[in-house]
C-alpha cells in the first residue's frame, strides 16, 4: 500500500524559501515529487503537514499554494484508490500525466483545444462561451476541481440569475460545465459527485418554429426569378426540408463525395451520427442547379482551410436568415422563417401523417433519447426514406390549390 507525506525541503541558503515535496512510500521504497511551490519555514507546519496562514504580504500566495497542495494530494489519493496495485513509480507517472489539468479552467481549455483540433468548431465555440462565463464568475482565478461542490455551483447559478441570464442559457452553461466535470472525473480517477443536481439543466419550450405545410407549398411556388439571393435562400430552405430537415451546417459542408449510388450519406456535425437519405427527384433538381467545380455541393464554403471554412459557414448562416426574413415578409408571415424552421416543419409534417416517433427520430438523426435509440438500432433505413417520399409527395397534391403572384 502506498501512502503520502508532504514535506518542506529547506533551502541551503538563508533567507531563501524552501520547496514543497511529496514523498510516496511503498514499504521501504519511496519516490519524491518536487513541486514549484516555495515556502519559508515559518509558513509550514511539519507536524500537521500543512500550510500556516498568517496576515502578511505573502498571504495571497501562501493561500494559493495551500489550494494547490490540497488539489495535488486529492489527485494522488484518487490514483492510489483507483489503482491499488500501482507501484510508486506507476503512481508518479500517472500523476505527471493527469495532474497537470487538476484545475477546472485549465482542463476546460484542454478540452476546447481538442475540439478545435478535431474540427468540432461549433462545439468548441459553445464550450468557450460557457468557459468565459464561468471564468467571469471566478474573477479569472482558476479553481481546483475537487473544490467544486454543490454549494459552489449554486453560487454560480445565483450569479447568473442576478445578471438576467435566461433559463435556457443558464442550462446551456450548466450542461457544458457538467460534461467537462465528468470528463475530468474520468481522466483524474475520482468518482464524480452530482454537484449539478440542484441547478436547472433542462430545456424550456420555445416559441413554435414549425410552419404549416401549405407555407412550404407557397414558398416552392413563389416566383423569385428577379431576386437571385432570395431564390437561392429559398432553394436551400426547400432542400433542407426535402432532406428530412438537414441542418444548415450540414448543408454548408455537404460535398459531392457525400453522394453515392443515389443516396446522400453524411455525418451530422452536431452528433457525429451517420445519416443516409435516398435522393428524390426534387432534391436532385436543386443539386444539379448549383453544380460547380468546387468539392462542395452548394456555393457556401470555398476554402479548404478549416478555420476560414467555418467563418464562411457562420457568415452564410447569418446572411441566409436575413434572406429568409425577407421571404417571410413576401409571404406575409407573422413569424419569420429561420434556418431551424425547415427541420421543425419536417418533423411536424411527419407527425401529422402519423409516422411513428421512432421513424421521425431516426430520420432526423436524434440521439438524445436513449430508449428510442435502442429501438432504432435495427430500424431499416428504407422505412425512413419511404416516410420522406410520402411527405414530399403530399406537398405536390396541394400545389394546384395555390397560385402565387409574381414578386
Amino acid at each position: 500500500m502506498v501512502f503520502i507525506k508532504i514535506k518542506l525541503r529547506h533551502s541551503s541558503v538563508s533567507g531563501i524559501p524552501g520547496t514543497v515535496v511529496y514523498v510516496l512510500y511503498e514499504g521501504v521504497r519511496s519516490v519524491r515529487i518536487a513541486t514549484e511551490y516555495k515556502l519559508f519555514p515559518e509558513e509550514w507546519d511539519e507536524k500537521s503537514q500543512s500550510v500556516i496562514l498568517r496576515e502578511k504580504q505573502r498571504l495571497s500566495y501562501v493561500m494559493d499554494v495551500d489550494r494547490r497542495i490540497r488539489s495535488d494530494i486529492f489527485i494522488l489519493q484518487n490514483i492510489i484508490k483507483s489503482f491499488p496495485d500501482y507501484s510508486v513509480e506507476d503512481i508518479l507517472q500517472s500523476f505527471h500525466i493527469h495532474g497537470k489539468d487538476k484545475f477546472f479552467l485549465a482542463f476546460m481549455d484542454k478540452q476546447i483545444g481538442l475540439l478545435i483540433k478535431n474540427g468540432c468548431l461549433g462545439t468548441a465555440r459553445n464550450y468557450l462561451c460557457a468557459r468565459n462565463s464561468f471564468a467571469s464568475f471566478l474573477h479569472n482565478q482558476d479553481i481546483a476541481i475537487h473544490l467544486m461542490t454543490e454549494d459552489f455551483i449554486l453560487e454560480y447559478d445565483s450569479w447568473l440569475k442576478k445578471r438576467g441570464i435566461t433559463r435556457n442559457s443558464l442550462s446551456f452553461y450548466m450542461r457544458i460545465l457538467r460534461s467537462v466535470y465528468n470528463k475530468a472525473a474520468t481522466e483524474m480517477f475520482f468518482d464524480p459527485q452530482n454537484i449539478f443536481k440542484k441547478v436547472y439543466t433542462g430545456i424550456d419550450r420555445t416559441r413554435k418554429r414549425a410552419v404549416n405545410e401549405n407555407i412550404i407549398v407557397r414558398l416552392n411556388n413563389l416566383n423569385l426569378s428577379e431576386h437571385k439571393t432570395l431564390d437561392y435562400a429559398r432553394d436551400i430552405f426547400i432542400f433542407s426540408f426535402y432532406t428530412r430537415g438537414m441542418a444548415f451546417v450540414d448543408v454548408a459542408y455537404l460535398k459531392k463525395s457525400n453522394i453515392r449510388n443515389g443516396f446522400i450519406q453524411y455525418i451530422r456535425r452536431k452528433t457525429g451520427q451517420i445519416i443516409n437519405i435516398r435522393i428524390e427527384s426534387c432534391m436532385k433538381k436543386i443539386i444539379d442547379h448549383y453544380k460547380t467545380s468546387s468539392e462542395y455541393i452548394f456555393p457556401i464554403i470555398t476554402s479548404s482551410d478549416e478555420n476560414i471554412a467555418y467563418r464562411q459557414y457562420q457568415n452564410s448562416l447569418s446572411y441566409y436568415n436575413k434572406q429568409l426574413k425577407k421571404i417571410s415578409d413576401l409571404l406575409g408571415l407573422s413569424s419569420p422563417l429561420t434556418s431551424y424552421t425547415a427541420r421543425h416543419t419536417w418533423a411536424t409534417a411527419a407527425r401529422n401523417k402519423n409516422i411513428p416517433l421512432s421513424v421521425i427520430s431516426a430520420g432526423m438523426g436524434h440521439t438524445s433519447e436513449k430508449t428510442t435509440q435502442i429501438y432504432l438500432a435495427s430500424l431499416d433505413n428504407s422505412i425512413i426514406d419511404e416516410a420522406n417520399k410520402f411527405i414530399i409527395s403530399s406537398l405536390y397534391c396541394k400545389e394546384n390549390n395555390f397560385v402565387e403572384k409574381k414578386v
